[in-house]
Order: structure tokens, then sequence, then C-alpha cells
């Protein structure tokens, strides 16, 4: 498949590295290009799937420079997080409790098929779960079920199997995905690592 992947930070690369090993042909999108990235508009016009591993501040500028008509139509997987460093660490997360920024990304660009993935983990989780051991779980959201669907595919792509992706709806359950982030922060200092998950367990 063609993928473009948008952002050089660590996320991006990890992404894209993990989707060029499956095979997939790969454009990284950057502001500048070089260095292994071309602009983001030539990126989302070469994906027919694209990811969003761009700063979360700066995401629907990121976006916008992809521009809306290279993004209509296609499944645009979501991994951002707000994080704001300004008062220093821990970071303030999110952008409301009623709002997040999966659900903004899919108000400006409403033909674009956003589902929100992967962002409640490190890079290094997210295409390689087995790091950590036993059951632990991924968090799909998003309007569209095909697109959803295709999504998934790639997860499991990635070695999550399918009974670990839990599908919380539609894009409004972002902001629960983007929220949790700011525990995960409190959670890696428990952890003294980076490199955990959590798992749903039932009663």
């Amino acid at each position: 498949m063609r993928i473009g992947v948008l952002g050089t930070g660590v996320v991006g690369t990890t992404i894209a590295g993990k989707l060029r090993d499956l095979g997939h042909e790969v454009l990284i999108g950057s502001r500048t290009a070089g260095d292994d990235a071309v602009p983001f508009a030539d990126a989302a016009a070469h994906g027919e799937l694209v990811f969003n591993c761009t700063n979360g501040v700066a995401a629907l500028d990121a976006l916008n420079a992809a521009g809306a008509e290279n993004l209509a139509g296609k499944v645009l997987v979501d991994v951002t997080n707000a994080l704001d460093f300004s008062q220093g660490g821990p970071p303030l997360v999110g952008v409301s409790i009623d709002d997040s920024l999966g659900e903004r990304i899919q108000r400006s660009f409403p033909e674009a098929r956003v589902v929100k993935a992967l962002n409640t983990m490190n890079a290094n989780v997210m295409v390689d779960p087995g790091l950590v051991p036993g059951e632990h779980n991924v968090l799909v959201s998003g309007n569209d079920d095909e697109a959803k669907a295709r999504v998934v595919e790639l997860l499991e792509s990635f070695g999550w199997p399918a009974e670990q992706i839990l599908d919380l709806g539609d894009i409004t359950g972002a902001r629960g995905q983007e929220l949790y982030v700011a525990l995960w922060v409190r959670l890696m200092g428990v952890a003294g690592s980076p490199t955990f998950n959590f798992h749903l367990v039932t009663g």
C-alpha cells in the first residue's frame, strides 16, 4: 500500500520504519524536505492512507499544509496528543474535556476518514506490542466503520491480536484516548520506563 506519514519525530519515523519493513511504499512528510522527507502535501498526496504523527499543538497547521484535497476520502490515522510543556513537566494534556484533537481534525477535514489510534502508548510499543509481556490493549475510534476496519488490519500486521484491539465507537472516543495520556505520563514514572501498556480486565 502507498502510505503517507506526516511527522519526522520519533513516532513518525518509528511507524514509517515498521510500515517499510512490512513492504509498504512510504513517504514521510515534513515542513521542509530533506533527510528522507518530502513536503507534507507530497506525502499526503502519495498515500492511499495517511498517518498524522505531527506535534499535537501544530497538527491542524500541518494538515492544512498537507492539503484537504490530498486527504479527501482517505483514511487518516491520528496518532497525535496535545501536550503543553509551557509550565514545565509533567505536561498539561488534552485540548478539552468535551473535545479532542481527533474531533477537531474530523471537523476541519470533513471529507477525511479520521481514525484515532496508537496515541496511548510509547512509539516502540505501537509497532512491536510483544515488547510488553502478556495481554494488553490498543484503542481505536472513528465515525467510519470501514476506515476503522482498515486500521485494525494494519494494527494486526504490527502484531496486535484482534481481541486486544478495542473499538470505542465514533470519533468522540478520542476524548478518552487523549485524556488518558495524563495518566500514562504519571504511570511512566511509576513503571520507570515508557515500555508499558494497559489491559482491560472485566469481572
